[in-house]
């Protein structure tokens, strides 16, 4: 039936977690003794001995069943209980799940309402059932579960939270500061049970009470700046500019190079339209060794922000720069965050990389700055400073496989194929579960490549199978290898078949049209390799010598001997300096060896 075959993909860890709780729940509930339930539950027809244990004997079995990865045995077992039982909470409960996991989300909630019922004192069922309820977004329904909870326990504040949040989603904000009441006489008063007490004021619009409370922690915790200055935040946001400032004089004399107050300083002139006084206590603390990394970056990126809506004169954000990288820097942020600006505003790349090279000095390990820096390096076809920053990218980096590639691939760029092979060798090494599928690929597929020109062919096709075994679609690998396997006359059947799937992803390439048409060629599907021989040469504009003696040879084979000579002669003039081709030339036709 259906049901049976939708059961086996279920898989075994989550069914059987949910019985193994059931079970857990029943030496708590009802098969065995259920603690004392502060409310009543449903009327139950209580069960004679013999049904008693025919429950308990179909209910671990159906246990048992879940664990061998029955789940259908397992299913029917459980709703043989419930007629031999229609008010057995466990069984209900894990029903739940199965329903669950068939998306019968109705039924599902119908079980798992019906063990509540039945056993309104355990808290896992509760629990099960308040989880599903949010889950559906039944918040309301979800909040007297989690009540009903609380009341079987009074001493779990992490219920009173879940409530807190439950009545944040209703704005049931009376609610609210009664759950914070409740939390408050479990835990103790509290800051923060005071800062959630203000934040609900703020929903209600209760400035008085908001302020109040606000000013009651500071008379609280007089030692403890932070509070004053939420004030002076508070009374500013509020229009109370005089106020603020006091709050905010009373911090400085208190502790003049306390930053946060500084901060809200700032705000403070730009809010009154004192903009100049903003600006030079901005400037001050940006430059001034003392402030937090994280602080001057804050401020920073304002300066760049309202320099660009100003109109993006770069002159003096590149000059408060070049005052505050003057410090020694305890992180490379601020020198990233100078790099961006100047990228931003198109400076010469050298002057770029220069500073990314600061960042390095700073932060050697940063895989995202040495990346750019090797990017650019490569367009401007610095090998040798390529190959050396490759190198401690694989020292500070070892599981990043970019810099495998830019090494190996520098490497070949300077012929120093040796060099680049093993260290492709060792990029590949480090593959795992996560690795990028398309970076794999690449490396095997240059790895082909590498080893079919030293010689390696076996080596080289066992590299390529690797990489198309990662990427099936790999075209350039896909290109490779069936050239060459056409080349030894060698598996023409699969060189075709992978040929061709490169020519239907890029039908105007003409490098992979003349690989397809020199397979046909070698399959002797001479009139087939005319039509393809002749797209390559349409969109190869400069077809070298090696394609226009392919085309003398399939003009040959199609005995047009005037048009096969003529490219034979148009391959020479490219460069061709094969005997065979001479040969061929002087004899008019075709040959082989």
């Amino acid at each position: 039936m259906i049901l049976r075959r939708r059961y086996r993909r279920w898989t075994k860890s989550v069914l059987l977690l949910v019985l193994v709780m059931s079970v857990m729940a029943c030496s708590h509930g009802r098969m065995l003794q259920e603690k004392p339930q502060r409310r009543s539950a449903a009327v139950r027809k209580p069960l004679s001995y013999n049904d008693s244990q025919r429950l308990k004997a179909f209910y671990y079995e159906a246990v048992s069943q879940q664990s061998q990865q029955h789940y259908d045995a397992a299913f029917d077992l459980l709703k043989k209980c419930l007629s031999i039982d229609p008010q057995a909470s466990e069984v209900y409960f894990s029903l739940a799940a199965y329903y669950g996991e068939l998306h019968n989300d109705s039924m599902a909630m119908f079980c798992m309402r019906k063990a509540v019922d039945l056993s309104p004192s355990n808290d896992t069922y509760l629990e099960r059932l308040a989880i599903t309820l949010i889950n559906s977004r039944q918040f309301e329904e979800a909040a007297h579960v989690y009540e009903q909870l609380f009341q079987n326990n009074r001493s779990r504040s992490d219920v009173l939270n879940v409530l807190l949040q439950l009545y944040n989603q209703q704005r049931d904000y009376e609610k609210m500061l009664e759950t914070l009441d409740r939390i408050e006489r479990i835990e103790g008063n509290s800051e923060q049970l005071a800062l959630a007490r203000m934040r609900v004021f703020s929903l209600q619009g209760d400035k008085e009470k908001e302020y109040g409370t606000l000013k009651n922690l500071s008379e609280q915790y007089p030692h403890d700046m932070n509070y004053r200055i939420m004030t002076g935040n508070w009374l500013l946001q509020n229009g109370q500019d005089e106020d603020a400032l006091n709050e905010y004089n009373y911090v400085l004399q208190q502790e003049p190079d306390n930053q946060a107050v500084q901060l809200s300083l700032i705000d403070y002139y730009h809010t009154t339209g004192a903009d100049s006084m903003a600006n030079v206590l901005q400037e001050k603390m940006l430059v001034n060794p003392n402030t937090e990394a994280n602080t001057k970056l804050t401020l920073m990126r304002k300066v760049v922000s309202d320099n660009e809506q100003s109109g993006g004169d770069s002159t003096e954000v590149l000059d408060l720069f070049h005052r505050i990288l003057a410090q020694p820097q305890r992180t490379s942020d601020m020198t990233e965050l100078y790099a961006a600006y100047m990228s931003l505003k198109k400076m010469p790349q050298d002057t770029i990389n220069g500073v990314l090279k600061d960042v390095l000095k700073i932060a050697p390990d940063n895989a995202g700055i040495r990346l750019q820096l090797l990017q650019s390096l490569w367009e401007k076809k610095v090998f040798d400073e390529v190959i050396n920053q490759s190198k401690a990218g694989v020292a500070y980096n070892p599981d990043n496989m970019l810099f495998y590639y830019f090494l190996g691939m520098a490497y070949s760029q300077k012929d120093q194929h040796d060099e680049a092979l093993e260290t492709f060798r060792q990029g590949v090494s480090q593959i795992n579960e996560d690795s990028n599928k398309e970076i794999v690929s690449d490396f095997y597929a240059i790895m082909g490549d590498l080893l079919h020109e030293k010689g390696k062919i076996e080596e080289a096709f066992a590299a390529y199978d690797s990489c198309l075994h990662w990427k099936s679609d790999n075209l350039t690998a896909l290109n490779n290898y069936a050239y060459y396997l056409s080349v030894l006359n060698r598996d023409l059947s699969k060189a075709e078949q992978m040929s061709y799937k490169t020519i239907k992803a890029e039908p105007t390439n003409a490098t992979y049209l003349d690989t397809y048409a020199w397979i046909l060629f070698m399959q002797e599907r001479y009139t087939e390799a005319k039509i393809y021989i002749d797209q390559t040469i349409q969109y190869d504009k400069e077809p070298s010598d090696v394609v226009l003696e392919h085309a003398g040879d399939i003009y040959a084979m199609n005995k047009d001997f005037d048009k096969a000579l003529d490219y034979w002669n148009r391959s020479l003039k490219a460069g061709n300096t094969s005997k065979l081709l001479l040969r061929k030339i002087k004899s008019k036709k075709y040959i082989e060896k």
